[in-house]
């Protein structure tokens, strides 16, 4: 049974950081795509940063880009992203999606449960 499970949110300061970890189990971590998505509150799924099975190929949208960092052990089945410069807008609950390939492009086929951040004052 393939097991995504988030944790590391949290209420940051606006300006502050967290790290999420998304640890996993049921598959070969290190063959598949991984993402983190977000959903704010009231509003749609977004995807936020993609990283390639070995590590090497990573992707973010534009509004996180060169704030967050995505990143994986795969000696440890674990993905993470670290959140920095954190913003109001960045409130959402954090997915970890596990990829139907070894790249972020394919589609995504399992979810975690989510954990949620808070950005405020």
């Amino acid at each position: 049974e393939v097991q995504l499970v988030e944790s590391g949110g949290g209420l940051v300061q606006p300006g502050g950081s967290l790290r999420l970890s998304c640890s996993t189990s049921g598959f070969t971590f290190s063959s598949y795509g991984m993402s983190w998505v977000r959903q704010a509150p009231g509003k749609g799924l977004e995807w936020v940063s993609g990283i390639a099975s070995g590590g090497g190929s990573t992707t973010y949208a534009d509004s996180v880009k060169g704030r967050f960092t995505i990143s994986r052990d795969n000696a440890k089945n674990t993905l993470y992203l670290q959140m920095n410069s954190l913003k109001p807008e960045d409130t959402a609950v954090y997915y970890c999606a596990h990829h139907r390939g070894y790249n972020w492009y394919y589609g995504m086929e399992y979810w975690g449960k989510g954990t949620l951040v808070t950005a405020s004052s």
